[in-house]
């Protein structure tokens, strides 16, 4: 009898123990910060797939372009080199942990968006290769990409600010510290008009 009722009062006891530390854990908010992880990891899994699609379109518009007569070729060589490096830096969801890794990801980026850009204005001065189906078409593809960037962009600075708020405020940050080894993630840099989508003119 005495037995049964040890037995019965440990188990009440494991189970008040278990209650205790599921409220203590949702109250620290640690299931808010695996939450807001997830959500930046999605986030940066659409800007690594929007920035993909820029890089995909950017071997078919080179070619285009280069069949225009005397087009500058170290405008070409410049985008081509450009992407070169943007490709080369795999954006694992790793990458977000690490803020040099993210900082010279970031800047192969705008390497690439400033030599696109270059290589779109150049284009001003061909009316024949403005007026080519293909590059019409490519150029639609590549303001779209455009556009899709800055929105993937915006939404993974919203996520990352919020999760950084949990890893940073009281009571949420001795969670993140000691129990869950979280630190702030490094986002992007948002630049004035940043939250406009970019126009791409011929």
């Amino acid at each position: 009898m005495t037995q049964s009722m040890n037995e019965g009062t440990r188990a009440r006891f494991v189970l008040i123990a278990a209650a205790a530390l599921a409220l203590t854990t949702s109250g620290c908010g640690y299931n808010s910060i695996q939450g807001a992880d997830e959500q930046v990891k999605a986030a940066w899994a659409e800007v690594a797939n929007q920035y993909q699609r820029r890089a995909d379109l950017v071997p078919n518009l080179v070619a285009t372009v280069k069949g225009a007569a005397d087009f500058e070729r170290g405008t070409l060589e410049a985008v081509v080199n450009a992407r070169a490096k943007a490709t080369s830096i795999q954006a694992t969801p790793e990458l977000v942990n690490d803020p040099a890794a993210f900082q010279k990801f970031e800047a192969a980026q705008g390497e690439l968006s400033s030599a696109l850009s270059r290589l779109l204005v150049t284009v001003e001065k061909y009316p024949d290769l403005k007026a080519n189906q293909n590059f019409r078409d490519l150029q639609a593809q590549l303001e779209g990409t455009e556009n899709r960037i800055t929105v993937a962009r915006k939404r993974y600075i919203e996520t990352v600010a919020e999760y950084n708020k949990l890893v940073r405020f009281f009571p949420t940050n001795l969670t993140a510290r000691f129990l869950l080894h979280a630190d702030v993630r490094p986002t992007f840099e948002a630049q004035p008009g940043s939250d406009k989508p970019p126009e791409v003119k011929f």
